[in-house]
């Protein structure tokens, strides 16, 4: 039997309800105080955001910052156009072959470095052979044996996928691992769903005590529609940059060549986005619904005015055999 002294007293019960009742703290807006500014990209896969951030990164590095890149997709290709389309052996892959052979990984083993800028790549499993979001964490949990805390850089820029809803992917959110967060998007619904689905994710953990908040939005493939920067201003984030829809970016960027340096054609683009990614203030966003996404386009284009109508047994089985005799026992009353 139960002592009644253990049960929980209404107090008790009225303390709770009064903590649960308190809004959080408003994501903090003022100047970044942290030496090293962490900021988590997200955005869809095949959106342009290794494209962006290798652009982005060396920029950086070429106006006197000490960057460092890490990939955290399970593709592995974030650092390839930095590269020149080499692979980078991935921090998984070389701690798993290291610790076969009984060594140590070292920094040398799974950082590299181009013109100023540090990078590496997290890795995960092949298709159907693990968890990519269990990779992400065992990847973390890595960089901070190799002492990720006391490493000096002026930026670490985070490279996630954001069309996974694992935990492993939002862990810079869920951890406050990053000051702030920036989607990158484009003209197009699914994209701009990613982009909302990390809004979302921002806002869930700020309930729950997160300080992240969401510096902007980088709108790739800009084809002059306008429905991302319309997704930005609902939102209530700010467009960090706008890279156009154009043939001499496609064709480089397919080319790995980097074009984000002072003295190039598109360098005012992503000096301008440097710059902006510095100063940007974390904003608190305020997600949309899915009938508010698809409002942002033409429903010719979307198909946002088709009405559901609902199923019928009906119409779920074979003519005639709706309709079955019932097996229950009724009984006379006696």
């Amino acid at each position: 039997m139960t002592d009644a002294s253990a049960r929980p007293s209404a107090d008790m019960y009225d303390n709770l309800r009064d903590e649960a009742a308190q809004e959080p703290d408003p994501v903090p807006t003022g100047e970044v105080k942290k030496e090293t500014q962490i900021i988590a990209i997200y955005g869809k896969g095949g959106i342009g955001k290794s494209f962006t951030l290798a652009n982005l990164s060396y920029m950086l590095a070429q106006t006197g910052k000490k960057v460092l890149l890490i990939g955290c997709d399970p593709k592995s290709d974030t650092t390839s156009l930095l590269f020149g389309g080499k692979a980078c052996p991935t921090i998984i892959e070389t701690s798993s072959k290291k610790k076969e052979a009984g060594e140590e990984v070292a920094i040398g083993d799974v950082c590299f470095k181009r013109d100023g800028v540090f990078a590496m790549e997290l890795g995960g499993p092949e298709v159907g052979r693990g968890c990519g979001g269990r990779g992400i964490i065992h990847g973390f949990e890595t960089l901070e044996k190799l002492g990720f805390h006391d490493w000096d850089f002026d930026y670490v820029l985070l490279d996630f996928l954001g069309d996974v809803v694992c935990g492993g992917f939002g862990l810079p959110i869920a951890r406050d691992m990053c000051q702030k967060v920036v989607v990158v998007g484009s003209n197009d619904l699914q994209s701009l769903y990613v982009a909302n689905n990390v809004c979302s994710a921002v806002e869930y953990f700020r309930k729950l005590g997160g300080n992240v908040g969401v510096a902007g939005m980088v709108v790739n493939k800009d084809d002059g529609t306008g429905e991302a920067k319309a997704f930005a201003e609902a939102v209530g984030i700010p467009v960090l940059a706008a890279i156009p829809q154009n043939e001499d970016i496609r064709r480089k960027s397919a080319n790995y060549q980097i074009i984000g340096y002072p003295e190039g054609q598109w360098g005012d683009l992503f000096g301008e986005l440097a710059t902006n990614l510095c100063e940007a203030p974390p904003h608190q966003p305020a997600p949309l619904t899915q009938d508010g996404l698809l409002g942002l386009f033409d429903t010719e284009e979307t198909g946002a005015d088709f009405v559901l109508t609902p199923a019928t047994i009906e119409d779920m089985c074979a003519a005639g055999k709706v309709e079955k005799p019932s097996l229950e026992v009724i009984y006379d009353e006696v």
